[in-house]
């Protein structure tokens, strides 16, 4: 793990399992969006590395700056709060690597040693939190 960025695609979106069951109130996904479209147009870079290629993981697509992201969401009939609430696959690289917390290399250890059997396949550890253990 030495030399690793820390795995902050994790915790950005693995609170957030639900469409309307996870937003503190007055958050929800719309106030999201709405931070993440202006953080876009003012740090796009930064906006690129946090969320948009962790949300083209989600898509299946590549590239896609947010606006991108947005309308290819609506084309497929679905919305942004359902694309936030699709899970993280354990195996996703991002360009900067793979994406680990401290949380995700401990059950990580435990999936590969079995400790999750019968069910491992079921389990994508880089959804959990510190707060679900």
């Amino acid at each position: 793990m030495v030399g690793k960025p820390y795995g902050y695609h994790n915790p950005i979106f693995s609170w957030i399992d639900t469409i309307d069951g996870n937003y503190p109130p007055p958050l929800d996904a719309h106030v999201v969006a709405s931070v993440m479209t202006v953080w876009n147009n003012v740090q796009p870079d930064y906006a690129a590395n946090m969320w948009n290629e962790a949300l083209n993981k989600r898509l299946g697509t590549k590239g896609l700056d947010l606006p991108e992201i947005l309308v290819e969401a609506e084309r497929r009939g679905s919305s942004f709060d359902e694309l936030l609430t699709i899970p993280k696959q354990d195996d996703w690289t991002y360009t900067d690597g793979k994406s680990t917390s401290c949380v995700v290399f401990i059950l990580e250890m435990h999936k590969e040693a079995g400790l999750f059997d019968p069910i491992a396949n079921s389990i994508q550890v880089t959804e959990f939190t510190v707060s679900l253990l």
